[in-house]
Formats: structure tokens, C-alpha cells, sequence
């Protein structure tokens, strides 16, 4: 069986091999793929992995031996699902391997954000310490979390996980877009509309997948009801975002701060809008790129090709 890897660089820079999935078949890794040679690469595969390199309808047209699609993350909007399906191609995602370090991530945001480490950091060294006199200073306010209020979209494992951590920190926790999965352990807890997180939070954390309905759904309207000293932290996708009415919001004041673990389109293009903002962090989509993160979705991606060639399939998500 012919296995073909779109886009392997990020997963296995170096220091987590493809030696499981390889014994499955005929394994060939391409580190990127430009769009316009994902056909001539995939051709002839029975069995194709992807992270971010996208699978059109028309590529998948183009491709009569493929069977099996296995998105190397957890989001597969990377890959026309419906189009597959109609032509009998499965769709299998990894669902839970970094939920522990996206997390542990979206605190590492949120902590910058009440803290500014990296800021004080460069003051000291740039002796700005020495020249204040006093035994402490700071050029930024300084935020305590307890007693605030998290307000998390999308309430599924990971945000749930960041629930916890927020809990932990004695934040109250309210949620929005999970109800199926039922209430969590920890209290203060409460059920909320999307509209109602953004109003009342202090913290509004994004964990939702992005899709056609909810593309764009953090708007000028939205952040103008949120309290002028709350901030925004997204560690889902950067679609989510509209990135100008963000931008706008947060030179302006309306907000007080916002933290995201990627962009709309990326890399971010030298003029992306996020770059122009006031009290923003911008990390390069790594939340999910802990070494024990990557070796998880290693272990599951095998897991996956493995049920396919044996005839029952885990993971679908078509």
C-alpha cells in the first residue's frame, strides 16, 4: 500500500520518526507541498496524510486511487470532507493528542497578557532596573486572575481542560458551544450564550473548530460588547477572527488585550493587520507542538492508517 505524507516537516522536524507508520507500507514524506503539485504527488496513493496542505474537491477528483485521508491534527477543515465522501474516501482526524499542551498554551497567553514576562525581561537587561532606584518596578499593570471570570467557546476537551486550569486559579468559568457533553466537576460554572461569554467575561478564551457558519464570528459587534479591560485569547483558529475589527478594537481601547496562537492566513504576511496592534501577542501556531504532543499524534496517526488497511476505521469524521 502506497502512504504518501503532504506536509511532515512540522510533525517530524527531526526528533519524532515515522518509523510506525512506515512499516504500514510504502512510505514517502514530503516535508511541504505546494498546491499546485499535490496531485502529482499523491497520485497513485492509496492512503494520503496531511496537516495543513489542503485537499480540495478537485484535487480529490484527480486522485481515483485514493481511499484514505488522515488529517494530522485534530481540525481537518483542510480537507473537502463532503467531496470524499461522495466518492467513498474516508476522513480520519486525531482528536486529542495535545489537549494537555494547548492548554497548558493558552495560559502561557493569557499569563504574558496579565504580566508582560517578556517585556520586564528585556527592561532588566536593558538596565532599566538600575536606573529606577526602587527594589521593584513595572511598565505595565500587573493582573490577578482570582476571582475574574473565564469565558471559554467551545467546551469540548480542550476547552474543558483550560475550565480546570482557570478553576485552579480561582476563576469563575463560564461556556458556551458544548452542552452535549454535559456540565464539568468544578465550580463556579456556568452555561452561557456565545453573546453572553463575550459580555461577561473577563477573559474570553476561543476553543471552537472553524467552520463555514462560524468563520468570521469574533466581529466588531462582538467585541464591542466585551468590558474595555477584558481580554481575547485565541489558540483555536485564526479564521475565527476578524482580524481588522480585532485590530481596531484593541488601538482604540474597546479591549484591553488579545493574545493569538496564529492567524488568518498563515505564515502572516509582512502587512498582516494583527501586527499593528496595541497589546497583542502573536505566537506562530505552536500550541500543539510540545514533543510529547507530536509523539501522541504520531502514535494515533499509525493507530488510524492501521484500523483502514484492516478494515475498520477509527477516527471518522465523514
Amino acid at each position: 500500500m502506497r502512504i504518501v505524507v503532504l506536509d511532515g516537516y512540522t510533525l517530524n522536524p527531526g526528533d519524532n520518526p515515522w518509523d510506525e507508520v512506515a512499516r504500514l507500507g510504502e512510505l514517502t514524506v514530503y516535508d511541504r507541498t505546494p498546491a499546485e503539485q499535490v496531485v502529482e504527488r499523491a497520485g497513485g496513493a492509496e492512503v494520503v496524510l496531511t496537516n495543513k496542505t489542503p485537499l480540495s474537491a478537485e484535487a480529490l477528483s484527480e486522485l481515483p486511487e485514493l481511499r484514505f485521508v488522515c488529517v494530522l491534527a485534530t481540525g481537518y477543515d483542510v480537507v473537502d470532507s463532503r467531496a470524499a465522501r461522495r466518492r467513498n474516501i474516508l476522513v480520519s482526524n486525531v482528536p486529542t493528542y495535545a489537549t494537555e499542551s494547548v492548554a497548558q498554551f493558552t495560559f502561557a497567553l493569557l499569563l504574558e497578557l496579565c504580566h508582560q514576562v517578556g517585556l520586564h525581561d528585556r527592561a532588566v537587561k536593558n538596565g532599566e532596573w538600575r536606573r529606577q532606584g526602587d527594589f521593584c518596578f513595572w511598565q505595565s499593570p500587573l493582573i490577578e486572575l482570582c476571582g475574574k471570570k473565564m469565558g471559554i467557546v467551545g467546551f469540548g476537551r480542550i476547552g474543558r481542560r483550560v475550565g480546570e486550569l482557570a478553576h485552579a486559579f480561582g476563576m469563575d468559568v463560564l461556556a458556551s458551544r458544548g452542552r452535549k457533553l454535559g456540565p464539568p466537576v468544578y465550580e463556579p460554572f456556568a452555561w452561557r450564550s456565545t453573546a453572553e461569554v463575550f459580555a461577561e467575561a473577563d477573559v474570553v478564551s476561543l476553543h471552537c473548530p472553524q467552520t463555514a457558519e462560524n468563520k468570521g464570528m469574533v466581529n466588531a459587534r462582538l467585541l464591542s460588547t466585551m468590558k474595555p479591560n477584558a481580554f481575547l485569547v485565541n489558540t483555536a483558529r485564526g479564521g475565527l477572527v476578524v482580524e481588522q475589527d480585532l485590530v481596531e478594537a484593541l488601538n482604540s481601547g474597546r479591549i484591553a488585550g488579545a493574545a493569538a496562537d496564529g492567524a488568518a492566513v498563515e505564515p502572516i504576511a509582512s502587512d498582516g493587520p494583527l501586527l499593528t496592534a496595541r497589546n497583542m501577542v502573536i505566537t506562530p501556531h505552536i500550541a500543539w507542538a510540545t514533543l510529547a504532543a507530536r509523539k501522541r499524534l504520531m502514535e494515533v496517526t499509525a493507530e488510524n492508517v492501521a484500523a483502514f488497511i484492516a478494515g475498520a476505521p477509527i477516527n471518522v469524521v465523514n
